[in-house]
């Protein structure tokens, strides 16, 4: 089974639920669920924050945010080197984020799709794969900018 992570804010502790539910019942993925563990009021950038982290370590390659807009976790998910956050609210987007920027953050916004949709724009991110190609020369250059960026 390949693990992954999951973490969300109070808005989108409901649809956390769910998708890990979805997910685990695959029995395709070991989901880490890094909280919140209720519907009390928290702040997002902490658990954005503690999932990007391990993806910028390179822990585990993969994980899901969710809040109520998913701004604000991108916002935080991106701010770690190698951490690329992709807000998806269509199944589209989500197997384009994976094929042209190899999204290793999938962030969804509990206020703007359903759980049947967020469904779908799971099992999409999770089995599309990186195409590689001139997507990869672009990445490289991201990877340039991030250097740039950091030191």
């Amino acid at each position: 089974m390949k693990p992954i992570l999951i973490a969300s804010d109070h808005a989108g502790y409901v649809l956390k639920e769910e998708l890990k539910a979805y997910i685990q019942s695959k029995k395709s993925f070991k989901i880490k669920d890094l909280g919140p563990y209720s519907v009390d009021r928290c702040d997002y950038p902490l658990y954005a924050a503690a999932l990007a982290k391990l993806i910028s370590q390179k822990k585990y390659s993969r994980g899901i945010l969710i809040c109520k807009s998913g701004i604000g976790n991108s916002i935080v998910a991106n701010r770690f080197p190698g951490v690329r956050a992709a807000l998806c609210c269509n199944p589209q987007a989500a197997q384009l984020s994976r094929e042209h920027n190899n999204s290793n953050v999938l962030v969804l916004g509990a206020g703007f799709v359903s759980g049947k949709i967020a469904r779908k724009i799971a099992d999409l991110w999770l089995a599309a794969e990186f195409a590689g190609g001139r997507h990869a020369r672009r990445l490289n250059l991201l990877k340039k900018i991030e250097e740039e960026i950091c030191r």
